[in-house]
């Protein structure tokens, strides 16, 4: 039986089995490249999108669980990158090889929609779900504290 399920505003009908990860249909059938595969285990975060507005691993999300609910991808944020978070990680100049970032702005923007003033300790704390091989943290802990300011 297909899961139906809406991603980025759009109504999608998936036939892959119920217990296939997320991640794979997102890139592979909906063609959406931006939400990355990493570790495949949840420890990386480069797999992070929302689920009725709450991140989550899609690397560890099973079709089953997608099925009648709202999915939101890196290009679901905004069509032009004018999300706050989007621009303040251009502004502070984040990104180094690119490859976690969709991620890294997915778990930024779910920090400051549940706290939109969160001190440097709360945005360690909640961004520990994602790694940065590039080592860029301080830059990212920069661009949210901006984003905040600046939303």
């Amino acid at each position: 039986m297909p899961t139906k399920f809406v991603i980025n505003g759009k109504a999608v009908e998936s036939s892959a089995p119920p217990h296939i990860p997320l991640l794979w249909v997102i890139r592979e059938e909906v063609k959406l490249t931006g939400t990355k595969y990493g570790c495949g285990t949840g420890l990386c975060g480069a797999c992070m999108v929302h689920i009725e507005g709450k991140r989550a691993f899609s690397c560890q999300t099973q079709m089953s669980e997608v099925a009648g609910k709202t999915v939101t991808t890196i290009e679901g944020l905004s069509p032009d990158s004018s999300h706050p978070v989007q621009k303040a990680w251009l502004a502070e100049r984040v990104p180094q090889c690119g490859y976690c970032q969709s991620g890294q702005i997915m778990s930024a923007v779910d920090l400051l929609a549940h706290n939109p003033n969160p001190d440097r300790a709360q945005i360690i704390e909640h961004m520990s779900t994602n790694i940065c091989r590039c080592g860029s943290y301080p830059r990212i802990v920069r661009a949210i504290e901006r984003a905040a300011r600046e939303a």
